[in-house]
């Protein structure tokens, strides 16, 4: 069974930092380049930041480069996002998933950021 576990989110000021985890199945994070996807109230989930399978690639939206980094440790099935220098249009639900064609979303982790 495909489980996705997010963990992390929080309450921080403009220009605070997070970290955010995730959980996933063996058989999920194994085999698939991941990434973390966020929605903002009343918008779109959005593709944040992706890693490949391996971890020596990244890619991030234009709106998070230099400030959200993302790592993957394969040993113990585990996501992440180093957030820093948040704003407040970083609020929004944040999300684990693959990268591709991703499917069986998790609840999910709340960050707020305030002005």
């Amino acid at each position: 069974q495909v489980q996705l576990v997010e963990s992390g989110g929080g309450l921080v000021q403009t220009g605070g930092s997070l970290r955010l985890s995730c959980t996933a199945s063996e058989r999920i994070f194994s085999t698939n380049a991941m990434a973390w996807y966020r929605q903002a109230p009343g918008k779109q989930r959005e593709l944040v930041a992706a890693i490949t399978r391996g971890g020596s690639a990244t890619n991030y939206t234009d709106s998070v480069k230099g400030r959200f980094a993302i790592s993957r440790d394969n040993a113990k099935n585990a996501l992440y996002l180093q957030m820093n220098s948040l704003k407040p249009e970083d609020t929004a639900v944040y999300y684990c998933n693959k990268r591709f064609y991703p499917d069986h979303w998790g609840q999910g982790t709340q960050v707020t950021v305030s002005s």
